[in-house]
């Protein structure tokens, strides 16, 4: 059964079981989608009423992709637990001759940058949320303040997540992400990838610590 269709408790109990995935990476990937429906929820309860009426393009915009965000996100709930489990898998692959051994060293280097490329998917996602949410901010009900700051905390949340997703092995820390980037040794595809993970993870820290101050003042 795919994880992101099961009930909330299963969910819970399967990931707090003791099999490392579902694990980081797709908590990251659903704290992203839970971001991208609370703003989508924000621009259904403007839409329609008379008063918010100049913010109706702006909310329609938000709607569309919000929505579009939240379902890829979820998806990349199944796929980062999926990819974990293609990484095992090929660390469990014979090595008993030498042909073996270089199968699944190619087998391993292959899981390993989808392990690592999965979260960076999660980010980029993420990392387009912050204008969403900005406009749900700024146009959406103001009686939805609250839902649009919390989707603002979530976005921080899933965007950190996954940026750890992408560096934790290199340095044995507990994230996952330096553990698939030290990993691989393909080093313009390493390099590559770090880069983008610090560029979006700099402007998504910085989008929800503007939104954070925004909510805040908005609120009073």
């Amino acid at each position: 059964m795919k994880l992101s269709n099961m009930d909330l408790n299963a969910f819970a109990r399967e990931l707090a079981g003791d099999s490392p995935a579902p694990g980081g990476g797709s908590v990251a990937a659903l704290a992203g989608g839970l971001a991208a429906a609370l703003c989508a929820m924000v621009s259904r309860l403007t839409l329609g009423r008379e008063k918010y009426k100049d913010a109706a393009d702006d909310m329609e915009a938000v709607r569309h992709k919000a929505d579009a965000a939240s379902a890829r996100l979820l998806e990349l709930v199944d796929e980062d637990a999926a990819a974990y489990n293609k990484v095992s898998a090929a660390f469990r692959m014979p090595k008993g001759t030498d042909e073996e051994k270089a199968t699944r060293a190619d087998a391993i280097q292959e899981a390993t940058k989808a392990a690592a490329s999965t979260p960076l998917d999660t980010l980029r996602t993420t990392a387009d949320l912050c204008d969403l949410c900005r406009l749900a901010v700024e146009k959406g009900n103001p009686n939805c303040i609250t839902d649009a700051g919390v989707a603002a905390q979530l976005i921080r949340a899933a965007a950190k997540g996954a940026a750890y997703n992408i560096r934790a092995a290199a340095k044995g820390a507990a994230y996952n992400v330096q553990i698939n980037l030290s990993s691989i040794k393909d080093g313009v595809f390493r390099e590559h990838l770090a880069k983008q993970t610090d560029e979006m993870l700099n402007r998504v820290l910085k989008e929800a610590a503007d939104l954070e101050e925004l909510v805040e003042r908005s609120m009073g």
